[in-house]
């Protein structure tokens, strides 16, 4: 190793090996330094402590007597735990970070930090400790909005457009990791829009800003000093950062704060429809270009799209905004104000058009699905029978090898079989071919088929009219309505085979 690096330094000197030369400075250099931001913005963030009494304390250190011993009723007598039992309780304590965002004290966290705490309190970087109360607090954003009063007013930071942050934009994280308060970490905007599967609305802004157990409910911050996410999750292992860093963007987290602080509660905007994504197999069966919208598969009952939008329907445009994907309707439907009418643009049965809407509110939406969602007791299935189906209820033997499963005529031998409830109609799915694209798609015997690429069909005739139509057709696919015995519906494509 030593002759070879000895060889090089030669090469280079005598001018037979030159570094490149034609690098760009300012791309070769990091940010300036951001002493001066960091100093400005940290007296805004602030420590986080909680706590709660959780089952599972020790109690006082207490002698054991052995069984039979003399002084046993004496030392039951004057035993300081004597009573707990199963109840005995110990003291969990939590750390997390937050920011300030008005100088009446005004603090920003995660509701992951505070969730559960009897006692919380604010740790500002001047050393004072204030009693936190909260204000309001959002699960599906995982938001939580607390007051302190300090009896002054406090130091704050202000939300930029998180809209204008892109990959390669430098960012610097401020928060609490591990309990060492007043930590900056430096770093890039490495992706946009990630979906983690946390919850409903995940458009998450990925930072290598190291980011750590404590930093969550922390401000990201901008090199202006603009506050464009919330630091709130990371990928670790054995509990330590691997890099890679998740943030609530603040365009998504301003509103819900300002309705957390205003309201103490969310008032998101709510449409009232079920959606699934347009997978290319759908898009292929319904003869589209693409794979735009979300796909409606189920309209709530006395919600705003009652009468208006139709199960089937593709929503590509809602107020304006264009959904590329199935997850962007959430999201600007809940940003949306409640009582406004919106203009929502439909493809329905290859045709464009568009409705007016008038949104309801999500959280007394979730209240109506759930008093009117409850499906009543199915009968209890009896033992599948053998596959002894009559001749004349079995679908043609072309089908299964078409489309990967067999149907029957619903009736009540099937029903009992199934499950299924004595007032559903049409047809039922019997067997599914293993390895079929169908048995890979979720098909399973107790389906009951409702549509056929958005034609309704009653009868086992019909389905295969229609599956054999698709087929001349040249179609690579054909979509299916299921509902299953809980009265749930999907749409599936299914390729042909």
């Amino acid at each position: 190793m030593r002759a070879a690096g000895r060889l090089v330094r030669s090469l280079f000197f005598s001018g037979l090996l030159a570094l490149p030369v034609a690098i760009t400075p300012a791309l070769a250099q990091g940010p300036a330094s951001v002493a001066g931001l960091a100093e400005k913005l940290s007296p805004a963030v602030v420590n986080i402590g909680t706590s709660r009494r959780v089952p599972g304390g020790s109690g006082v250190p207490f002698p054991d007597l052995p069984d039979g011993s003399p002084l046993q009723e004496f030392f039951d007598e004057h035993n300081p735990n004597d009573g707990l039992g199963d109840d005995l309780m110990q003291e969990a304590r939590s750390l997390g970070s937050g920011f300030i965002i008005s100088a009446d004290g005004t603090v920003v966290t995660n509701n992951h930090v505070i969730d559960g705490a009897e006692e919380i309190e604010v740790y500002l970087t001047d050393g004072t400790r204030l009693p936190a109360k909260i204000i309001g607090k959002d699960d599906k954003t995982d938001l939580a909005v607390l007051k302190v009063d300090a009896g002054r007013e406090l130091p704050f930071v202000e939300f930029g457009d998180s809209d204008t942050a892109v990959v390669g934009d430098w960012v610097m994280a401020i928060g609490n990791p591990f309990g060492l308060g007043g930590s900056v970490t430096i770093g890039i905007v490495s992706a946009r829009n990630r979906d983690i599967q946390s919850g409903p609305y995940d458009q998450f802004i990925q930072t290598d800003a190291a980011i750590n157990q404590g930093n969550s409910g922390g401000p990201l911050f901008d090199m202006n000093g603009d506050v464009i996410g919330i630091n709130t999750a990371i990928i670790a292992r054995g509990g330590s950062s691997l890099g890679i860093g998740f943030a609530v963007p603040g365009n998504l987290a301003a509103p819900v704060i300002r309705q957390l602080a205003e309201f103490g509660e969310t008032r998101r905007g709510w449409l009232g429809v079920g959606i699934q994504e347009v997978s290319d197999d759908i898009a292929s069966s319904l003869g589209l270009a693409n794979t735009a919208g979300a796909l409606v598969i189920d309209v709530t009952k006395g919600g705003p799209s009652e009468g208006k939008v139709s199960e089937g329907d593709i929503i590509l445009e809602f107020d304006g905004k264009p959904i590329a994907r199935m997850r962007d309707l959430p999201r600007v439907v809940a940003e949306t104000e409640v009582g406004k009418a919106v203009p929502v643009k439909i493809l329905r049965n290859g045709a464009e058009q568009t409705l007016d809407i008038t949104l309801g509110r999500l959280e007394l939406g979730e209240q109506l699905i759930a008093s009117t969602s409850t499906p009543p007791a199915a009968p209890e299935p009896a033992p599948a029978p053998e596959e002894t189906v009559a001749e004349e209820e079995v679908a043609p033997l072309g089908l299964p090898d078409i489309v990967g499963f067999d149907v029957a005529a619903l009736d009540e031998a099937s029903r009992s079989t199934y499950g299924i409830a004595p007032e559903e109609k049409g047809i039922v799915v019997t067997t599914v071919k293993r390895g079929s694209d169908a048995d890979i798609k979720g098909f399973i015997p107790g389906l009951i088929v409702n549509e056929v690429n958005q034609n309704r069909v009653a009868t086992v005739d019909e389905l295969n009219a229609m599956v054999g139509q698709a087929k001349e057709a040249g179609r690579p696919a054909v979509l299916f309505k299921v509902t299953d015995p809980t009265g749930t519906s999907r749409f599936i494509a299914v390729r042909l085979g």
